[in-house]
């Protein structure tokens, strides 16, 4: 399938998301790590006003006061939502720019994601949902697996076999999702401003949710005050 793919006019797309997608993951990780997870969540989430902007340029897509409403709601949901207690934070040396500029990378480049995701579809793929993504995905997996060896000497980690255990189970629901939203983004053509803002969204509302169900993570009022406008967000950008 992926051979095939090659004389595909969305193989170089592929490919670069491809290359986006894995380092961005990397960012994330470095993010939480060095910073915090909440920082990490937010400038993460915080990007699908990128996306928003470039639909409404490029696509020239309606935007009623309600989904205009949303967004607001939904960039102040996430803010609120993922605000932790100050014992949660990660402590790590880390320099003042590196602060500033490892979530403005993850902002932009979260951002510049779904932008492609949604530039692809609508101008290449067609019905070749499954053969981009296995593209895609098999592209972030040959450039992690070539930069594992550096990455861990880097690190000073020993490879743990468990992890290929818990890469797949973090892979196969991140290629639905990619393969769901490419699906949606197709059934619902011209209203891009709707379905990247509600999917980033519904992933800070079930991944919070989760969270105290299944980890026993406390979530504060704040939190649950976000929760509650992240909900009003999706409603209003979802009948916008």
């Amino acid at each position: 399938m992926v051979a095939s793919a090659i004389h595909k006019p969305w193989f170089t797309w592929a490919i670069i998301v491809g290359l986006t997608f894995i380092t961005l993951l990397n960012i994330i990780g470095i993010t939480a790590q060095k910073i915090s997870v909440a920082v990490a969540s937010v400038a993460n989430k915080l990007s699908l006003v990128v996306p928003f902007i470039f639909s409404i340029f490029l696509y020239d897509e309606k935007v009623t006061a309600l989904k205009k409403i949303g967004v607001a709601l939904a960039l102040a949901g996430v803010v609120l939502t993922s605000i932790q207690d100050k014992h949660n934070k990660v402590k790590s040396a880390i320099s003042p720019v590196f602060k500033f500029l490892l979530p403005f990378i993850l902002f932009i480049g979260s951002g510049l994601l779904d932008t492609m995701m949604k530039y692809v579809q609508k101008k290449y793929l067609g019905s070749d949902e499954n053969e981009y993504s296995a593209t895609l995905f098999s592209t972030a997996a040959l450039i992690g697996i070539i930069i594992m060896p550096f990455y861990l000497k880097i690190r000073e980690e020993k490879f743990d076999k468990r992890s290929i255990l818990a890469g797949i189970c973090i892979g196969i629901p991140n290629y639905f999702s990619i393969w769901f939203l490419l699906k949606v983004l197709k059934q619902f053509n011209n209203n891009s401003t709707a379905i990247i803002p509600i999917n980033n969204m519904g992933i800070v509302l079930v991944s919070s949710i989760a969270a105290w169900l299944m980890f026993k993570e406390s979530i504060r009022f704040i939190n649950w005050i976000g929760i509650a406008i992240s909900i009003c967000a999706i409603a209003f950008i979802a009948f916008g």
